[in-house]
């Protein structure tokens, strides 16, 4: 479990094919290459990912080729910034909102640009999902918590101050490039139970 406040950016040393998977090395800050150990989990880009290995500040992850469809990894090349994000602790302060680091859906950036001191961050969202986007509500973009602004048909809308570029991947930001979504979780069991839905227990005939 994740909150989406992005601890630092880790720079994309490599991402190649592999015979089982692909393998996705980072580059990341020491104080989180220390902290981890294998097996443990790490949000990258608000996906949940396991490391399989770490050598000094460089971490290894394997991949599968669902992940890929569903997140922005596909086409990532040396050199791109990933946030960052360790499990939420027990007993820590909870500042965005409960991230599972499982990505809904990969979207693209319709509109970015600089609207006054803060920037403006609008991306597609599949109509599939769009009962998931309120006025006010939360959303993970690249595992990052935010605020929606605009909940339209079709989009919607984020606000940016400058201290969120200068921390997050979003200071590469432009038109036409993917994105990771990921819906409230909150907001999905609400629908299910509202829909009178219930998962059918095993042990029941």
């Amino acid at each position: 479990m994740f909150t989406g406040i992005v601890e630092a950016t880790g720079t994309v040393v490599s991402f190649e094919e592999k015979q089982a998977a692909w393998l996705l090395k980072l580059k990341v800050p020491t104080f989180i290459a220390e902290s981890l150990n294998d097996g443990d989990s790490l949000a990258c880009n608000g996906c949940c990912l396991t490391l399989v290995n770490r050598e000094d500040d460089i971490l290894s992850f394997e991949l599968l080729e669902e992940t890929i469809r569903l997140t922005d990894f596909e086409g990532i090349t040396a050199g791109a910034l990933i946030n960052l994000e360790r499990p939420l602790a027990a007993g820590a302060r909870l500042g965005g909102h409960f991230v599972s680091g499982h990505v809904d859906v990969r979207s693209t950036v319709e509109v970015f640009e600089q609207r006054g001191k803060n920037f403006y961050l609008r991306v597609a969202v599949p109509q599939e999902f769009a009962g998931y986007t309120v006025y006010k509500g939360s959303i993970a973009i690249d595992g990052i918590s935010l605020t929606i602004a605009e909940a339209e048909d079709g989009y919607l809308a984020v606000w940016l101050i400058p201290h969120t570029l200068e921390v997050t991947n979003l200071s590469e930001c432009k038109v036409g490039k993917f994105v990771n979504l990921e819906f409230d979780l909150l907001a999905k069991y609400v629908e299910k139970i509202a829909m009178g839905k219930r998962d059918k227990s095993p042990y029941q005939p």
